[in-house]
């Protein structure tokens, strides 16, 4: 017993619907990403990088090859100022 195509269309939605989801959400992590892949399992040691190639170039996914940091580098530290208890 055939089945009436107006019972697919609900199915054919459902199907664009999902793939259009998907396919934002892939065109956003690329550009959030920068055009890279997504970083998986990062650990301290890692976020301490990222975080020393943000101060660098302003990116937390963009690298510098010149062996000497820029002007103004050198006070830029990623030591915390907290507040003394006492």
């Amino acid at each position: 017993m055939p089945v009436p195509f107006e019972a697919l269309i609900p199915y054919g939605i459902m199907l664009v619907m999902f793939g259009a989801t998907g396919a934002g959400m892939s065109a956003f992590r690329n550009y959030n990403n920068e055009g890279k892949r997504a970083r998986r399992s990062l650990d301290t040691w890692d976020r301490v990088l990222m975080e020393r190639d943000a101060r660098l170039t302003g990116s937390l996914r963009g690298q510098r090859d010149d062996p000497k940091a820029p002007p103004g580098f050198e006070t830029s530290s990623m030591w915390k100022v907290e507040e003394r208890i006492l």
